[in-house]
């Protein structure tokens, strides 16, 4: 394959959200053949198995992203040692009705940045334990716990010096798991 379509879902809807801002600066270390499509996740309704038959255009326009890609990353916060609601009514939305999953059989991986010193380590635990029930393949080493402090990004939004190495080799792993994996 020599083009890779990576659907991005951030779990956060802030303005100025660290992790919008992680996932862009991140995807500057991917090689030319990654392109990544950020998947808007604000717009879509609450989950409600009534809604299946009839899904609606935001819910549609999200399985046929993220069918359409060749590997998933998703880049969260981490709310109250979980992943934040906006992101599960997310993954329950493109993962329904039962057996019409969006996300089988996809390479994923999981990041995430806090102000908190673990980073979101809890949220992407929780993450990996849906996405596994979800046949979602994860990248599991390195864990990418970031903690949101001064150098984290460079004067151009991208990764600082401090963490770029580190970064560096994450989407090392992270671009030979997906074309290991991707169908």
């Amino acid at each position: 394959m020599s083009q890779y379509n990576i659907a991005v879902l951030v779990g956060s809807l802030r303005r100025d959200s660290f992790n919008a801002k992680f996932a862009k600066a991140i995807e500057k270390l991917a090689p030319a053949e990654f392109t990544f499509k950020h998947s808007q996740i604000g717009d879509l309704p609450l989950y409600n198995q009534d809604d299946d038959a009839n899904q609606v255009e935001s819910v549609k326009r999200l399985k046929a992203e993220i069918k359409a890609a060749q590997g998933l990353l998703f880049v969260t916060p981490e709310y109250n040692r979980s992943i934040p609601g906006v992101l599960k009514n997310a993954i329950d939305n493109a993962s329904r009705p039962y057996g019409q999953s969006a996300f089988a059989g996809k390479p994923a991986g999981v990041i995430g940045v806090s102000v908190g010193a673990i980073g979101t380590a809890l949220a992407q635990q929780h993450l990996r334990n849906i996405l596994a029930y979800l046949d979602v393949a994860t990248l599991g080493q390195p864990e990418g716990f970031i903690q949101a402090k001064e150098g984290l990004f460079d004067a151009d939004g991208g990764i600082g010096a401090g963490r770029r190495q580190f970064l560096t080799d994450w989407m090392g792993r992270y671009v030979a798991f997906v074309k290991k994996h991707a169908g």
